[in-house]
């Protein structure tokens, strides 16, 4: 057991701890109410996670968004183990945007669980404590005798019991406690167990979950248009004739930032000002965005000023066209430029120079469109002093703050309902579509639901930067790694991680970097950077290994066993151990080296957020064409809250991965998407997935990690390796199908 200081969220507790219903005194218990025939109050709340009702029932709240990754499920899992209840038995609802009561209320960065390990514990654990000191209280019995198991309360010397629902308000009287006891990992019942997704049922019966399912009596349907060039915008609109079509109620122009407005982290939009059209439904609202006349000009380049969580930036926004021919040839300029120093260890010129023979590789990786299934939306009723908001949002906590400033509203009078996310890796952390809709709304003084059509989605940004790396490797005379040089950037921001592997396991390392401004909006998409630096990373390693001679698993362990034993440089951000612990487990799982040699497979390794993956995929060529047939996955992600569901997230990320690495592409010409699409934006498909994906975890007693994005990475370059195996050729340029 451990001992944990409930005071960290003590405020958080104190101020969400209330009686639903009101009207009664906190001194009000069950028994007290049961024993005088008194009406009973509906639900007690003991804190801003834990909800007990008069029948015993209790409901435990997931704070954050639930976007596919099963937080609903596995957040509530983690309250519930320390409260000791009946995971059968409990009911788990949506937490309202309430950042009084809870603390990073969004999801990114596949962080959810990491972060709220600890207070979900702590939550549980507090509650518990308290109903266990009611109890104490009620029977007037040292509090180190009262038990719990499965939601009830035991004095076994008095034969005494009491659900918790009995002792619940009596529980409100009882001072939250400075301190509480965490369960050992060891005595876990409820975490590390498999338990069905929450909502599963609703889901697949078709049950209104989603921000596009929201309705409202009296709710208006609003559509956009915007520029469809980057480094364009709105010169004017002939709005004539959408304004007689049936159902239309007005047209207009809404302008979703400032221009003098200092943007936070999240506020990327490439189109503040775009064209509105408002009417009864769905289908006449796009009939009449088919009938506007809008003209477009082009921008003047002009700086952004940035806050970046305190990091104060001013960045140019160029003016001219972008073209992804343009793209290509300025990053192979940069290339071959001096860049910026990020990382040195040791003489990597004199390696260089003293080098026997030196592999140098070039990598590519172009824009991508996130491409959510349910296309951007989301309701909005603002009234002169009330904005009440719902739908799909992956940090309502942050974007609250700037809806704030745009609408001239206090914060305590914005209410953000969040509902499931039909996909998110990223694209729902740059909000301004909420705030067109509730600008709109403010316009037309009506409910409102704004909707995006694929190809407004598609068409105006949010897209992953288009990267190139350029690989050195020098070798000495006995085939030995003496050297590595790694630059590397992008159109608008750079993937580097100077000091992940294989940093620390070469004496002789340079780390540079260098960007491109452009005014295409980018931002984070499933492990950003990661994504492009494991597939040119990883695939460089394994064209290495092979020059060398040697296992390109072994090859990586014995990089690894270097880190572990005699480390370069002091800011390794990685554990070597762990790193080689998900290639071992990933070898063992796939009998690697074991009568493969008919096989055609890829090995890629990395670690991002906080976690380490390693992948075996086999391939296939089928009349030509490559097939994926199966993937063997490692991870390491310390404790593993819900088995089923990280398995399903690993799972997932392969599948995206194996997709965007062989058809995800987006390109421009004169500044205008190519595609805008599925017609042209090819997607894998499901015939295309792998007949099976083994998903195995590193037995841990570490505290969790993240899972939603670190399989994504690694699977790029293990299909390049698996391509070089089948096809005989090594890629270098993503999307390797396309290129």
């Amino acid at each position: 057991m451990s001992v944990n200081q409930s005071k960290v969220n003590r405020r958080s507790f104190l101020k969400s701890s209330a009686l639903a219903g009101g009207g009664f005194m906190l001194s009000f218990s069950w028994l007290f109410a049961q024993e005088h025939n008194l009406p009973l109050p509906k639900e007690v709340k003991l804190n801003g996670f834990v909800k007990v009702a008069a029948d015993g029932t209790i409901t435990i709240m997931s704070p954050n968004p639930e976007g596919g990754q099963n937080v609903k499920t596995s957040m509530p899992m983690i309250v519930a183990e320390e409260l000791d209840v009946d995971w059968e038995e409990i009911l788990v609802e949506q937490a309202p945007l309430n950042t009084d009561a809870y603390n990073r209320q969004y999801i990114g960065g596949s962080q959810a669980i990491r972060m709220g390990w600890e207070v979900l514990r702590t939550a549980g654990a507090t509650a518990r404590l308290m109903l266990v000191a009611a109890a104490a209280k009620s029977w007037n019995v040292p509090i180190a005798e009262i038990t719990t198991e499965l939601g009830v309360l035991h004095h076994k010397a008095s034969g005494k019991s009491a659900k918790f629902g009995e002792m619940a308000s009596m529980a409100l009287e009882i001072p939250v406690p400075e301190n509480v006891t965490l369960k050992s990992i060891d005595d876990f019942e409820i975490i590390g167990t498999s338990k069905k997704n929450v909502e599963g049922k609703n889901i697949v019966t078709g049950k209104p979950l989603y921000g596009i399912d929201y309705e409202q009596e009296g709710m208006l349907i609003a559509m956009i248009t915007h520029p469809p060039k980057f480094g364009t915008k709105i010169k004017s609109v002939d709005d004539a004739e959408a304004r007689k079509m049936p159902g239309i109620k007005d047209v207009f122009i809404v302008k979703s930032m400032m221009d003098d407005y200092e943007r936070q982290f999240f506020d990327t939009c490439s189109f503040t000002e775009v064209a509105v059209i408002v009417g009864d439904s769905t289908w006449q609202v796009m009939q009449a965005k088919k009938a506007l006349k809008v003209t477009y000009e082009p921008i003047e380049s002009h700086i952004e000023h940035r806050n970046m969580f305190g990091q104060k930036q001013e960045v140019l926004i160029p003016a001219a066209p972008e073209s992804t021919t343009r793209h290509a040839a300025k990053m192979e300029e940069m290339a071959n430029k001096p860049g910026t120093i990020r990382r040195t260890d040791g003489n990597p010129d004199d390696a260089f120079e003293q080098a026997a023979k030196v592999i140098e590789r070039s990598y590519t990786g172009p824009h991508l469109a996130h491409n959510c299934m349910e296309p951007m939306n989301f309701y909005a009723h603002v009234t002169a002093d009330r904005a009440e908001l719902a739908g799909p949002l992956q940090k309502p906590e942050l974007t609250e703050q700037t809806l704030s400033v745009r609408l001239g509203m206090p914060v305590e009078n914005i209410n953000i309902q969040m509902t499931r996310l039909g996909g998110g890796y990223g694209r729902r952390s740059y909000a301004h579509w909420l705030l067109e809709a509730a600008l709109i709304s403010q316009k037309v003084k009506k409910p409102i639901k704004l909707i995006y059509s694929r190809e407004d989605d598609m068409t105006s940004g949010i897209y992953r930067s288009t990267y190139h790396a350029k690989f050195r490797a020098a070798l000495n005379a006995d085939n030995k790694l003496i050297g590595f040089h790694v630059k590397t950037g992008g159109i608008p921001e750079s993937p580097l991680s100077a000091n992940r592997f294989p940093a620390g396991t070469v004496d002789n390392y340079l780390a540079e970097d260098w960007t491109v401004n452009s005014n295409l909006t980018v931002g984070s998409f499933r492990a950003p950077r990661s994504n492009f630096m494991a597939s040119s990373e990883q695939s460089f390693l394994d064209e290495l290994a092979e020059e060398v001679g040697q296992d390109p698993i072994d090859f990586r362990l014995l990089l690894l066993e270097k880190a572990k034993t005699n480390p370069v440089g002091q800011r390794n951000d990685y554990d070597p151990v762990r790193y080689a612990g998900v290639l071992k487990l990933v070898k063992e799982k796939a009998k690697w080296g074991v009568s493969d040699s008919h096989l055609n497979r890829g090995v890629s390794a990395y670690f991002c957020h906080n976690t380490y993956a390693a992948i075996v995929l086999d391939m296939v060529l089928v009349n030509g064409s490559p097939k994926v047939e199966s993937v063997y996955a490692a991870v390491d992600c310390g404790v593993v809250v819900n088995p089923d569901a990280a398995q399903n997230m690993i799972q997932g990320a392969i599948v995206d991965g194996i997709g965007t690495a062989l058809f995800g592409e987006m390109t421009f010409t004169n500044g205008e998407p190519d595609k805008r699409n599925f017609d042209r934006y090819r997607m894998i498909r499901m015939a295309e997935a792998p007949k099976s994906i083994e998903v195995h975890f590193v037995e841990s007693n570490t505290d969790p990690t993240g899972l939603g994005e670190p399989a994504y990475p690694p699977t790029f370059a293990a299909v390049a390796n698996a391509l070089y195996k089948a096809t005989g050729k090594r890629f270098y340029k993503q999307p390797y199908l396309l290129a």
